[in-house]
Formats: structure tokens, sequence, C-alpha cells
């Protein structure tokens, strides 16, 4: 049976200073301040995190899998350098630098599956260089975030997006990031332990509620990190969002059967998990069949 970590990142090595590229400060830049680490810094100074080799050296990969008998591995961007922030013409030209930086490297290392990234903060270019991904450098998807600089999933303007992946048949995986509330969880890691899981249920109940699915119902869209805690609470979704005129409003076109069923659909697009108890919790609670389907539709 083949085994593929569905969910990994990978930066380049070096890039070019972005704040003399563009003109304005705020990117990422790494300080390789000692063999096998570096500091991922903000240009002003600001410390983010630090990382090992095993994030920018695809051997040193390579390594790792073999140690956990993994045969192929899924790689994206880390989610800090998507850069929506920034001027789009700025963000088009750093996605394609990223995009470029990983095709070479999935052509390299056969082993390697990879998803672009794209300037979501332009739906004009982000369709251009999706397009980009999947015809020229012939990659399965994007990872794209888990809202663009605050705006939700089920926002229209995103539609002409999705309506192209869905024609081009390309995989979305969504990565939390920017956390709602991150404000109040800057203590004891609690952005990531607490914001991720919370803000990935947000994404995936925006498009729920919002609709897109049904919009567009052959999108193919992968939750990171098992989902987040939205198969946890499936079951409150169809009870108390009751209560909630929207959610009502949605919910009521269906026959509780159906919404069960779609609710169980969408826990099948979840992956990535770090431990035994939650993959057996998840599979109890999604349908296995459409679990073991969505594990290995990327290859």
């Amino acid at each position: 049976m083949i085994k593929l970590d569905i969910h990994a990142h990978i930066l380049p090595k070096t890039w070019p200073s972005l704040k003399e590229r563009y003109g304005y400060g705020g990117f990422i830049e790494l300080d390789h301040f000692r063999e096998g680490s570096a500091k991922m810094m903000r240009d002003d100074g600001f410390f983010f995190r630090e990382i090992q080799e095993n994030c920018w050296n695809p051997e040193v990969i390579l390594q790792d899998m073999d140690k956990h008998s993994v045969d192929y591995m899924t790689l994206c961007t880390v989610p800090v350098l998507f850069n929506y922030w920034a001027k789009p013409e700025h963000g088009a030209d750093w996605s394609r630098f990223l995009n470029d930086h990983l095709a070479q490297v999935c052509s390299d290392f056969p082993r390697f599956i990879g998803l672009g990234t794209a300037p979501m903060q332009d739906i004009d270019l982000a369709i251009k260089e999706m397009e980009y991904v999947k015809n020229t450098l012939n990659m399965p998807g994007l990872q794209i975030g888990s809202n663009i600089n605050g705006m939700n999933l089920d926002d229209p303007s995103l539609h002409p997006f999705w309506a192209a992946a869905e024609e081009l048949g390309v995989c979305i995986m969504v990565h939390p990031w920017e956390m709602a509330g991150a404000d109040r969880m800057k203590r004891y890691f609690q952005e990531w332990l607490v914001g991720m899981p919370a803000e990935t249920t947000l994404a995936i109940t925006s498009m729920i509620f919002g609709g897109v699915f049904d919009k567009f119902p052959n999108l193919r869209v992968l939750f990171a990190h098992a989902g987040g805690s939205f198969p946890f609470t499936m079951e409150e979704f169809l009870m108390v969002g009751m209560r909630d005129q929207i959610s009502v409003m949605y919910i009521q076109s269906k026959t509780p059967e159906n919404m069960r069923e779609h609710f169980g659909w969408m826990a099948s697009r979840m992956m990535s998990l770090h431990s035994s108890f939650c993959l057996t919790s998840l599979v109890q609670i999604a349908f296995v069949m459409a679990l073991i389907i969505h594990f290995l539709w990327v290859i």
C-alpha cells in the first residue's frame, strides 16, 4: 500500500531581499545563523520562528521520509510566505518564484508532489497563476490560506476562482493562517494550538453555509490538520446551527439525512493528523471509504 504524507512544507534555502526588490518592507527573510538552522525573520528584525534543514533541503526531507517509510510527500510553501497583503503585481511575482522553485524540486526528486501558491489578493492574477501551475508546471493543485486578508472563503468575489479551479480539475488545499482572534492568543503558543483548529473550522463552515460546494459541486478541496475542530463538532452545527437565520436558510433546504451525509462527506476532505487517537476518532465520525479515497487522490 502506498504511504503518502499529504501535507508538508518547503521553502527555498535563499531568496533575494523582497524589501529591496519591491521597495517596501514586511517580508520574511532567512538568517542561516548556524549550519542546518535558520531564523525566519521579518525584514524589520521581528523573529518569527527557527527552522531546520528539513524545511529547505529536499535530500534531508527524503531521509526523514525513509525513516518513517513514507513513499511520497506533498510539498507546499509555508503560509507566512503567502504575502497576500503585498501589492498584487508583487504577489504574482513572488508566487511565480516559489512555484518555479517547487516545480524544480519535484522534477529533481520524483517522490515529491507539489502544490503551488497564488496571489489571492487579485483573483484574475490568482487564476492566471493557477493555470500556470497546472498547465506549465504540471502540478496538481494549490495551497491557499483560510482567509484572504480577513475575507472568508464564501465571499462572492472568489467565485471566479472556484469556477476556474473546478474547470481545470485543480485540487485546493486550505491551510489556516492569520487566525481569527489572534490578538488574544499571543501567549502559550495558543495562536497555533487553539487558533489554527478554529480558523480551519471557520473556513469550512463559511464554504458550506455560503453554498460554495453546492455552486461548484466538482470542486476538490482538502482542509489541513484534519479540518481543525470541525469534524468533532459536526453535530453541534446540525443542532445549534438551526438557531442562526442564515444557517437555518441553508439547513432547511436539506433533509436531516442529507445534511449528515453532507457533513460526513465534508469530513472526508480532512487530512494531516498527528495522533492515532484523533485518526481513530475521525474514522468513526466520517465515512471510512471516502477518507481513504481522499488520502490517495493527489497521486
